[in-house]
């Protein structure tokens, strides 16, 4: 086939070409190779499924996907079209593969999911409870393409709703459906981005850009990672459309430095695209000429920020600057500007192709669409999700992500990132929409999304986050340079049992303060993790302030450990895990902890089958 496209006739064509050439009937394997998986060897199991199946004259196509997900199961493949799904593969398991599934048609049992709450084994990977009761759009397309294949794309009608646009659409009608559709950022603050579009459209100026923001530095985020990595034509086509709506013809995408598998499938998508006559100059013979360049990030939190982005982009300090003018008229070098993260990018081409009805259906009134979160933390099943809006908190714990860890109880949930809140049982049926999570002092932030239970400390986790904002923030006002710094000064000290009645009163003004003065927000929300603490798990503090203890046993100046001689049954199993050799004792006697050198890193307390091991 022509490799150039000149016209939506020459697409259509193309794509229906592909359709005739792929046999729906025919079985092939799909190997998941995002980051998580190559850091799992997925890559391994790639080659050894070419070449074994090769020699084995197998007629099995293998190829490799972006991330679906389920991250905990890798390296682990599916096998289509019956979609069964096998977990924690080895090398040494292809043979197996190959002989008993794909020859045979038979299971491979020990390679099939079990369900860790009822211990069943489940066979396709849509019956997983994890996917089973996700509402996936975006990440649908990673269990079909080949990241690194255009016409994998294009067969699943890619640039068809590029096609659309560009000739039977004005630009004005483009950010009507855009606004009609309710899709709101999803890079954190959940803008309506058809308004945003709009404002640019009619700003001032004959030369205007659009950015995908793809610098995601929540810690355990990935979403926008994965969507590069999986499916970066579904950018790459969102950003024409826009740039068509606002009348740009340059477009960038910044990218987090740590991202070189996304870098390197994003650069290889944009190549294709031009050779194929989809980005450039007449794009599809339509007279509009669109490009895209690529920026690579150095790693700094704050470039998240759409200012401090744009000035990183300029070769200047990553840093913000007040927004009394606005980027859409005044951005990247003082041209209007036009910033969404990958995600927003993604969804335009899916409310082009299926249109207002279908995509309007999903989510709430105010919360149109789905979110991709990383699920993490205490829960049974972690990795990338897909839901609704408006879904409940309780069901994505306890349906999607399984309930707790070893049957342990619930204590909370931080949502959006490091500068999200920290919510506990009772907001378990609270909304996951962009204005609810507000309401309560979180938010939806890019997507992240951490489980916690009782052994987790809420003043130790307020520290965490702040202690990685303090050294995030670019200094430039004085509010969050200082005041955050000083804000967890202050639960050094409470972890350390020498707080005092006056230090919770003065984190909250504290913390006020810093959102009221801050610049941009990094500061404006850098309290949140600390305000919702203080406000959800008032008893923890008091427990550090007055009880000089920690109740779930993690600051360590606030415990000790001792063995109870009357439960110890002295089976050892204690003392070889001591790194500071302070147990001492012999076998089948009740052994001794010396609390002067022990470091109360918990290990004792961790192996100890008989509850012999105290912490005070």
């Amino acid at each position: 086939m022509e490799k150039i496209i000149k016209t939506p006739d020459d697409l259509e064509r193309r794509r229906k070409k592909l359709l005739e050439e792929r046999q729906p009937s025919r079985k092939w394997i799909a190997v998941p190779c995002g980051t998580c998986g190559l850091a799992n060897r997925s890559d391994q199991i790639l080659e050894g499924l070419k070449t074994y199946i090769k020699k084995a004259k197998v007629d099995v196509e293998v190829k490799k996907t972006g991330c679906q997900g389920l991250c905990e199961s890798l390296p682990k493949i599916i096998i289509h079209p019956e979609k069964i799904f096998y977990q924690h593969v080895k090398p040494s398991d292809i043979k197996n593969i190959v002989e008993e599934t794909l020859k045979k048609n038979s299971l491979v049992e020990e390679l099939l999911f079990r369900d860790p709450g009822t211990g069943n084994t489940i066979v396709k990977f849509d019956d997983i409870p994890i996917m089973k009761k996700q509402h996936r759009l975006l990440l649908s397309y990673h269990e079909w393409i080949d990241p690194e294949d255009i016409d994998d794309y294009i067969a699943l009608s890619g640039y068809t709703s590029l096609a659309k646009v560009l000739f039977t659409m004005k630009p004005d009608e483009v950010i009507e459906i855009i606004k009609k559709s309710g899709l709101r950022g999803r890079g954190g603050a959940g803008f309506p981005t058809g308004i945003k579009w709009e404002s640019c459209r009619k700003a001032t100026g004959d030369i205007k850009y659009v950015i995908c923001n793809a610098d995601e530095g929540d810690p355990g985020a990935y979403m926008d990672r994965a969507l590069l990595e999986g499916n970066p034509h579904l950018v790459i086509e969102g950003m024409i459309i826009g740039a068509y709506a606002i009348g740009a013809q340059q477009g960038y995408v910044y990218v987090r430095w740590e991202y070189p598998l996304a870098l390197k499938n994003l650069i290889k998508a944009i190549n294709s695209a031009r050779e194929y006559g989809l980005l450039g100059k007449n794009i599809l013979g339509s007279g509009f000429d669109f490009d895209i360049g690529v920026n690579r990030g150095g790693g700094a939190f704050v470039c998240g920020e759409s200012t401090a982005l744009m000035a990183s982009m300029e070769g200047k300090p990553g840093e913000p600057r007040a927004k009394y003018i606005h980027t859409v008229e005044k951005g990247l070098y003082n041209r209007p500007t036009t910033l969404n993260n990958v995600e927003t990018w993604a969804n335009v081409p899916i409310i082009i192709e299926r249109g207002l009805e279908y995509y309007t259906s999903i989510g709430n009134e105010k919360n149109k669409g789905t979110k991709i979160f990383s699920l993490a933390g205490k829960v049974n099943y972690t990795g990338l999700i897909e839901v609704p809006l408006g879904i409940k908190l309780r069901d994505i714990i306890f349906d999607i992500g399984g309930g707790i860890k070893e049957n342990r109880k619930f204590k909370a949930v931080q949502t959006g990132g490091p500068l999200g809140g920290i919510l506990g049982e009772k907001h378990l049926d609270l909304p996951v929409d962009f204005d609810s999570l507000s309401k309560v002092g979180s938010m939806m932030g890019s997507g992240g999304m951490i489980v916690m239970d009782e052994t987790n400390c809420m003043v130790d986790v307020a520290k965490y986050f702040l202690r990685f904002l303090e050294e995030e923030s670019c200094g430039k006002c004085v509010p969050c340079r200082e005041g955050v710094r000083r804000m967890r000064e202050v639960l050094d000290e409470i972890s350390s049992g020498r707080g005092n009645d006056a230090y919770i009163q003065l984190l909250e003004e504290m913390g006020s303060a810093i959102m009221d003065g801050s610049l941009c927000a990094l500061g404006g929300s850098a309290p949140n993790p600390v305000m919702t603490t203080i406000k959800y798990f008032p008893e923890e503090y008091h427990s550090h302030i007055y009880n000089r203890k920690c109740p779930a046993g993690v600051c360590k100046d606030l415990i000790t450990y001792s063995i109870d001689p009357d439960k110890c049954n002295g089976c050892a199993a204690c003392i070889p895990v001591c790194p500071e050799k302070c147990i001492t004792g012999v076998k089948n006697k009740p052994h001794i902890l010396d609390p002067v050198n022990c470091i109360k890193c918990g290990s004792c307390y961790d192996v100890c089958r008989y509850d012999a091991v105290l912490r005070h």
